[in-house]
């Protein structure tokens, strides 16, 4: 790996840098793989969310925009698509063919050989029903959730987010490992910290840390993948000054109620929830294109994590009584990244009325579906799909180049907004579109 000079080196494995890098190499390059995270020996529980997820050592605290704006992503092999929940829905399928990259071909591909299909109406628990059952007595629609997800091996844990223990759900870590099949190499627990150049300014490799201090790697080509949240610094460091800014974080809302047994039909009946569903089955989105949110039925099952996003009244909430419905919005992108891997992200007065609109509908589903409105928490704003700080147009070229010779990004940095949609799929279809115009 040192002293090595291969043609593409890649730094991320989430959904972008594991499409690029498995296309290389199943087109002939020579290609490496730099992760700062591990695969994962094992999934699905908070202990091992511990591990994969960017949280601090001893709290266990995601990281928060400077003001207070919680942030998550993980650091694996396959990035942060393990903690994701298998959404794969097409996004700014339109805005991207705008700036000349088309990428209907390439989604369409990706659909299929991750077998992307509505979810199995089986797995939807009696909380999913009860809430499609609201929602549409007040004229809303809960529609089945595309997923990368086999019916046939989901158990219904509910961890989604955790990573899936039965292996149901795809992650881009089976593209890595494709990539390897093909003649790739990788470097797990390798943090990149900036892109090194030849006399002529082009890129010539990357810097990276890791156990064993700092080690220069050399490659022909080096396309950033590292996240929303971890590309912009590395270019910020690597001269690109222009990178940082356009930041969005896809910020969401959960809000939560507890189901009485009354309202559930009676002592001895369990109250519909949502504790072993794959988490976001269902989906609104007819309130996006007007109002810009969409509300999915969703919970986060540990109690500690609900005690992250909504104090001591989120951990208080009895899991098993528990029904909730995320208000995802496209925010504003009015933040930004420093080169220190810091972020200024604010949540805007528009960002504050989306989110507070689709809170108010899901209140309103959730006590229609037997929930007490006493009972109703709604969270602080988080986000969990970082982009922007590296947009098309501002950043990189229609082709996803930066202005130093060599050098590309392939994550959600490049997106020009914000989805409001789970962002994989697209991602995907791009690095998959990239890969195929580099090797041609």
């Amino acid at each position: 790996m040192v002293g090595e000079t291969y043609e593409y080196l890649v730094v991320g494995s989430g959904a972008g840098g594991a499409a690029v890098a498995r296309q290389l190499a199943l087109r002939g390059k020579s290609v490496l793989i730099v992760e700062r995270g591990h695969p994962q020996p094992s999934l699905g529980t908070f202990a091992a969310g511990t591990r994969f997820y960017d949280v601090a050592p001893v709290t266990n605290l995601p990281p928060r925009s400077r003001e207070g704006v919680t942030m998550w992503r993980a650091f694996a092999a396959g990035g942060s698509t393990i903690a994701a929940c298998g959404n794969m829905v097409p996004s700014l399928v339109e805005e991207l063919a705008l700036t000349g990259i088309s990428l209907k071909d390439d989604i369409a591909r990706v659909e299929d050989e991750i077998g992307v299909r509505p979810i199995d109406s089986g797995l939807l628990t009696s909380g999913g029903r009860a809430l499609a059952a609201a929602a549409a007595e007040l004229g809303h629609t809960f529609s089945a959730m595309p997923k990368a997800l086999d019916p046939r091996k989901c158990r219904g844990c509910g961890h989604c987010t955790l990573g899936c223990a039965n292996g149901a759900k795809w992650t881009a870590a089976r593209f890595v490992d494709e990539a390897v099949t093909a003649g790739a190499r990788t470097a797990f627990g390798m943090q990149v910290e900036t892109v090194l150049l030849d006399d002529r300014g082009a890129a010539r490799g990357v810097r990276a840390r890791g156990p064993d201090g700092s080690v220069d790697l050399s490659a022909e080509v080096v396309i950033l993948a590292a996240g929303g949240l971890g590309t912009p610094p590395i270019l910020l460091k690597s001269g690109v000054i222009e990178a940082g800014g356009g930041f969005f974080l896809d910020l969401f809302v959960n809000t939560y109620g507890v189901i009485s047994f009354d309202g559930a039909g009676g002592r001895g009946i369990p109250a519909p929830n949502l504790a072993h569903e794959p988490s976001m089955a269902l989906v609104d989105m007819e309130h996006r294109l007007a109002d810009g949110f969409i509300l999915s039925p969703y919970i986060n099952q540990p109690r500690r994590v609900r005690f992250i996003e909504a104090g001591l009244r989120g951990f208080a909430l009895p899991g098993e009584r528990t029904l909730g419905i995320m208000t995802k919005i496209s925010d504003e992108t009015t933040g930004r990244v420093f080169a220190d891997g810091s972020v200024s992200k604010t949540v805007t007065a528009e960002d504050r009325r989306r989110l507070d609109r689709g809170a108010a509908l899901s209140r309103q589903i959730l006590i229609r579906a037997g929930a007490r409105p006493e009972s109703i928490v709604v969270t602080r704003p988080q986000g969990a799909h970082p982009g922007g700080g590296a947009g098309i147009g501002r950043v990189v070229d229609a082709a996803l180049r930066t202005r130093i010779e060599g050098l590309y990004v392939c994550d959600a940095s490049v997106l020009p907004e914000a989805p409001g949609l789970p962002p994989i799929l697209t991602l995907l279809a791009l690095g998959r579109w990239l890969g195929n115009r580099l090797a041609a």
